[in-house]
């Protein structure tokens, strides 16, 4: 780095002898680096006084250090004794701190290079001094063996050590620990005062103040119960303390904690046992209303309140100051940093980004706050930079303001202050807002039709109580505002009305919209953008509770992670016997409906795609059957006796089978047992299996549809079964075989290339599983080469477009050349080459692999159920009713044609119907079916 050539500002010299004698000094160098050096000794006594001592070290070291001042000047440090080291490393602090306030007021080094710069030199110090003394313990025979790396001792930099962001003079505030794993029983108490010793030690080898100055002022007080605790406790118990008795400032202060001396991989491992504890899985609101009374408390403490004065002003603790913007952005990141790992940021700066970057605060107010903020430390750098103090607070008196506004490069101090005092009230107006809002903004302009709907409000169950009617007062207007500007507004505004009509209670809920903004964007994007959702939002207004949760932005967890949380959640609530059976299926429909709606969230919002939703919903449907089986087994067992014989099968079929269900679907089963040669069950009741088994289809039937006071979970459809309605509701795989080899239709058998186990139930459930499956695959190699099944497939097609016509123009499912001709004709290849592919993707790839289609029809048709299917998903998420463009509004169709790719609704019309007769003709070539234009348009 040249140092000269990288000056872009120079401080203005306020003592103008001191600045005399500097370019005396230093006359000989640049004319550049002398005028910085004079302004700068103009401005700070401390400066030139650190000047005068490395006078011959500060020319060279100019020349020849850049960036890497630290690991320059710190260079041996390692091989020192505890009796060298301290002199050492104030001699390093001496230097380091002269050369990063010369490349902080010449512009030479960004406020973060500066931070970095003086952090590294406490986390080298730091760590240089805790070794030492660790090392004279274990040289004295005082710390038992241990292979532990630095005696299992670590430190935590704490505050803007953590951070990376410690001010010029700043102290620094630690936590040290050590790991108590790394000690036998025996040698805990022998270990514990050792490394207690060697704490001390650390600390007064960095703070104290001898005739070669200090390194940094050290505090430890931040460690837990600091009153009675010793410098340096086990990791155990800090971890056991924070568990029991921590408070939402501790949550706050581990933000920007991490290790930064010792054994760094014990502290990374404290760090991660404490996660739980900073990065709650839930909400809390007390951390903004604690966040809020922690700073009046502060201001009150500091005697900060009353009017904003320039002179005298505190940067860090006023009005407008830096600790503001810190508390406004760490309360932001304990409120969404449980669900989103992406905002765990220590920096300032960098987590105001990624709060805007995630959508938690608007852009231009990051970006703004953190401009605010790099001002601010410029400041508050100069303040401190003048005698080494550490203070925050500027001059009372005309000629000390005047001395910082000249070393910000300024002379014009009334300009200058009103500048500051600009920003430093709109700093306290932008982080106020959020701790403590203001009065409520004007109402907008609204019908006497949507008035009717709003005076109901006040008689809601949600804004019942005092608190909850004072924060809807202040998030009223927002919410109304966004609904007016819906294309439907009063249909948006009836939607809403539904949801907020069916709250319990609303202080949580509207604390949560008051906080993040965007919520409220989320709620008025449902109402105003999506029908369909709205009204399964009024259905179920409890799902919003899983928007508290950290898993609503997170990660799709896979279906074995559903199944591992909805078996916790079935197992606590049935621990804490809470009703019984009953309440388990409320249970499971509430933890159904939250992942439904996060599925569908998140499909309208752009996280996630047609095909990935259609994937996520069939997950549900899976770990919900699989939920509810055994506790619909056990509740038949009590009165019947458990399964007889081998036990049974739940098979998925239709689009549940294949994995792609919509947020409009039901559910086809089909349930197939084994009695194995037992005549009856068990039980006080015994009943045959065949009555046994129907018994347990019905009550699962039951538990997947009956209507309850937490709603429905599904609409189940059995009409697949052997036989349709008229055969029995649970099958033996016996007569399964027999009918499906012998009895069966095409059609049936075009259902069952589809067909997956889902659940199974019995002491040989799972091998019976196994078994239909290869039952499945076996039906299909015995006839799919029947000569009947081109014909019959032709044959259906036909009626199924005698007997429905397309539900409206936009319907991507019923008809020639929409979906279900085009998996028709996919379910068609599975069977004729006995392929077990079941998705539609899949088994149009496996009409290719088979020689049934040809490569360029494959990819056609592969493109054309992508887009049908994002036309389908979309349609039944935006509406419960036939796809009206009109009714949709602006919103829903933005939505739609963002799905599918295209620029208006007369692209999307065109492409729909080019993608309609193109699916359509290569299904008729495939079946050998002549086409007749004629007719396809007469219909």
């Amino acid at each position: 780095m040249d140092f000269a050539a990288s000056i872009t500002r120079l401080p203005i010299p306020h003592d103008t002898a001191r600045a005399a004698e500097a370019r005396a000094m230093f006359g000989d160098l640049d004319a550049k680096t002398t005028d910085l050096l004079v302004g700068a000794a103009g401005c700070s006594p401390y400066l030139w006084s650190l000047m005068q001592k490395e006078s011959e070290w500060l020319p060279r070291a100019l020349a020849e250090c850049g960036d890497d001042i630290v690991v320059h000047e710190m260079q041996g440090f390692e091989d020192l004794d505890a009796q060298d080291l301290g002199p050492a490393l104030r001699c390093a602090k001496r230097r380091v701190a002269l050369f990063a306030g010369l490349a902080d007021l010449g512009g030479v080094w960004r406020l973060d290079q500066v931070t970095g710069a003086l952090t590294d030199l406490a986390d080298r110090a730091t760590d240089l001094a805790l070794r030492v003394h660790v090392r004279a313990e274990i040289d004295r025979g005082k710390l038992p063996a241990t292979d532990a790396d630095a005696g299992g001792i670590f430190v935590m930099a704490m505050g803007k050590m953590g951070a990376a962001e410690l001010n010029y003079s700043s102290d620094i505030d630690l936590i040290v620990l050590y790991d108590d794993e790394a000690y036998s029983e025996d040698d805990q108490h022998q270990a514990r005062a050792s490394l207690i010793r060697a704490t001390r030690k650390m600390a007064a080898t960095l703070s104290d103040n001898t005739e070669h100055g200090y390194v940094f002022r050290t505090d430890l007080r931040l460690r837990p119960d600091a009153a009675v605790t010793p410098v340096c406790l086990s990791a155990s118990a800090a971890l056991a303390y924070y568990e029991a008795e921590g408070r939402t400032w501790e949550r706050a202060a581990y933000i920007k904690a991490r290790p930064c001396a010792g054994d760094i991989a014990a502290g990374e491992r404290f760090l991660a046992g404490l996660r739980p504890f900073v990065w709650r899985k839930h909400l809390d609101f007390a951390a903004i209303q604690d966040a809020h009374d922690m700073r009046l408390r502060i201001r009150d403490h500091k005697g900060l309140g009353g009017r904003l004065s320039i002179p005298g002003h505190n940067m860090k603790l006023g009005q407008g100051g830096i600790r503001e913007i810190e508390f406004f952005t760490q309360t932001r990141q304990l409120i969404a940093g449980g669900r989103d790992p992406e905002l765990r940021l220590r920096g300032t700066v960098p987590a105001l980004e990624a709060l805007a970057e995630r959508d938690w605060i608007p852009a231009d107010i990051a970006t703004e706050l953190a401009d605010h903020y790099r001002q601010h430390r410029d400041i508050e750098h100069r303040i401190q930079m003048v005698n080494d103090a550490q203070t925050h607070d500027l001059p009372k008196d005309r000629d000390g303001l005047l001395n910082i506004c000249q070393m910000m490069g300024d002379d014009d101090l009334d300009r200058w202050s009103e500048t500051l005092r600009t920003r430093l009230e709109r700093v306290e107006t932008l982080t106020d807002a959020f701790f403590a809002p203001g009065d409520v903004t004007e109402m907008p302009e609204i019908s006497p039709e949507a008035q009717a709907i709003i005076d109901r409000w006040d008689n809601y169950p949600a804004l019942r109580t005092q608190r909850a009617q004072q924060i809807f007062r202040r998030i009223k207007p927002d919410i109304l505002a966004r609904m007016t500007r819906a294309a439907h507004s009063e249909e948006a505004l009836s939607r809403f009305d539904g949801f907020l009509q069916g709250l319990p209670a609303g202080v949580q809920l509207f604390s949560l919209f008051e906080a993040n903004p965007s919520l409220i964007d989320l709620i008025a994007d449902i109402c105003a953008t999506a029908p369909g959702l709205a009204a399964y939002l009024g259905r179920h207004p409890e799902v919003l509770d899983a928007v508290l949760g950290g898993s609503f932005f997170a990660p799709w967890p896979g279906l074995s992670g559903l199944r591992e949380e909805l078996s916790l959640r079935l197992e606590q609530q049935m621990a804490a016997r809470d009703g019984g059976y009953e309440r388990a299926l409320d249970e499971v429909r509430r933890w159904a409906h939250e992942w439904q709606f996060r599925i569908g969230v998140h499909h309208l919002r752009g996280l996630s795609d047609a095909s990935q939703a259609g994937q996520e919903y069939a997950d549900i449907a899976d770990a919900a059957v699989a939920a509810l089986l055994p506790l619909v087994v056990d509740q038949l067992a009590e009165r019947h006796g458990p399964p007889p014989g081998r036990g049974a099968v739940v098979l998925g079929m239709g689009s549940l089978g294949a994995r792609r269900l919509n947020a409009g679907s039901d559910l086809d089963l089909i349930v197939i047992y084994d009695a194995d040669g037992a005549d009856e069950s068990s039980g006080r009741k015994p009943l045959a299996p065949r009555a046994w088994y129907a018994r347990l289809t019905q009550a699962l039937i039951t538990a997947l549809s009956a209507q309850t006071a937490t709603g429905r979970l599904f609409e189940v459809d059995m009409r697949l079964r052997p036989s349709g309605r008229q055969g029995p509701v649970a099958t033996s795989v016996q007569s399964f075989r027999d009918y499906q080899m012998n009895e069966a239709w095409t059609w049936e058998h075009l259902a069952l290339t589809r067909a997956r186990p889902i659940a199974a139930c019995g002491q040989d459930g799972a091998a019976l599983a196994d078994e239909v499956e290869a039952l499945r695959v076996e039906v299909l190699a015995a006839h799919g080469h029947d000569a009947r099944v081109l014909p019959d497939l032709t044959d259906m097609r036909a009626r199924i477009f005698a007997a429905k016509a397309p539900d409206g123009e936009w319907d991507a499912k019923i008809g020639r050349g929409r979906l279900q001709d085009l998996e028709l004709l996919a379910q068609s290849f599975a069977l004729r080459g006995a392929d077990p592919a079941r998705g539609l993707e899949a088994q149009v790839r496996a009409g290719q692999r088979h020689g049934l289609l040809t490569k360029a029809a494959t990819e056609r048709l592969l493109s054309a159920q992508r887009f049908l299917w994002r036309v389908q998903a979309a349609a039944r998420l935006l509406t419960e009713k036939t796809l009206n463009m009109d009714e949709l509004g602006p919103g829903g169709q933005e939505f739609l044609l963002r799905e599918t790719g295209v620029t208006d609704l007369a692209e999307l019309k065109s492409r729909l119907n080019e993608t309609v007769a193109a699916v359509g003709d290569i299904v008729e070539d495939a079946l050998s079916i002549p086409h007749d234009p004629a007719e396809e348009s007469e219909a």
